[in-house]
């Protein structure tokens, strides 16, 4: 995963979660992350279609996490952002090198191991937990 936008959602999520039953809107969590107010809306659509925000149009609009921070794993946003494994992507290989040949099948093997690992680890940590960090 090597991009931001699991630190982007994780951000916006903690913006929520701080400010719980407030409806925030884009260009407020943009100001935050830094970021532009439309990459902002990317990931909150993201978001909700994982059921982990709900946003309201319109004047006092804005978004709101959809369920309790601690009912929501640090996993579920994970899953939520994963587009690649965590050590990245394999390369093309030469076919007729012995290593070539076979190395993308073990790396896949490799690949599956971290995930499943860091999947775990995030299981065990809820945004309720991490937005504590913010007291």
């Amino acid at each position: 995963m090597n991009n931001v936008r699991f630190a982007t959602s994780l951000h916006i999520l903690t913006l929520l979660a701080l400010n719980e039953g407030v409806y925030l809107s884009s260009d407020f969590i943009a100001g935050s992350v830094n970021v532009n107010a439309a990459a902002i809306r990317k990931e909150i659509s993201n978001l909700k279609l994982c059921l982990l925000v709900e946003s309201k149009e319109g004047k006092g609009g804005g978004s709101i996490l959809a369920r309790p921070a601690s009912q929501i794993k640090l996993s579920d946003v994970y899953d939520a952002v994963k587009q690649v494994h965590v050590l990245g992507r394999s390369n093309t290989p030469n076919p007729d090198c012995p290593v070539g040949k076979e190395v993308n099948r073990h790396l896949e093997a490799l690949y599956e191991d971290t995930d499943d690992y860091v999947r775990q680890k995030l299981t065990t940590v809820t945004l309720k937990d991490f937005v504590q960090k913010f007291g």
